[in-house]
């Protein structure tokens, strides 16, 4: 039986250092892996950030790309959170043409969405809207007959709930620094 092409969430929590998202990338890549979004967010500490990557790809290769990414110098942890129980969201910036006839139906649209304007002009209006993947896909859909001019997607973020650190969740092999066990990384 073939290996099924799927979304995975992915959490690594790295050295904040230059050339690291280089060589993460690089793992992707020579494995023919697909980055969908990729997001980086500083940690509590300067010396690290949260990554969080959204890719397409098969199980088994992504097991191997976990152990690659877990075994860079720079990488404290790498993670599969497709499993793990988590909170994800996603923020998205929508612009629709407008003009006055169809201004209220877009901005009822929105609010439907929980979405908030952020920009209204003559013949224009942006939607400023967050929440999981699939509302984002669901406001576009409803703005499509109205004329999207523009989209920017946040990509997903995502934390682990509970009491579970995200940079941790599902365990860790490697030695942490010690300002992480410390507690001194903002955590």
């Amino acid at each position: 039986m073939p290996n099924r092409i799927s979304s995975h969430a992915i959490g690594l929590f790295v050295a904040n250092k230059p050339g690291v998202l280089n060589r993460i990338t690089l793992v992707f890549s020579r494995r023919g892996y697909n980055i969908d979004s990729l997001v980086v967010s500083p940690a509590g500490n300067p010396d690290f950030s949260h990554m969080n990557i959204i890719a397409s790809g098969d199980n088994e290769t992504l097991e191997q790309i976990i152990k690659q990414l877990n075994k860079l110098v720079d990488v404290v942890h790498a993670t599969d959170y497709s499993t793990l129980e988590k909170v994800e969201k996603e923020l998205a910036l929508i612009k629709v043409k407008c003009n006055p006839a169809n201004r209220v139906d877009i901005m009822q649209v929105g609010h439907a969405f929980k979405g908030e304007v952020v920009d209204l002009s003559d013949t224009t209006i942006t939607i400023q809207v967050t929440g999981p993947s699939r509302k984002i896909d669901g406001i576009k859909k409803m703005f499509e007959p109205h004329g999207i001019i523009e989209i920017i997607r946040t990509g997903k973020v995502l934390m682990a709930i509970g009491e579970e650190l995200t940079a941790f969740a599902g365990g860790t092999t490697k030695k942490l620094p010690e300002s992480v066990r410390s507690g001194s990384a903002g955590m």
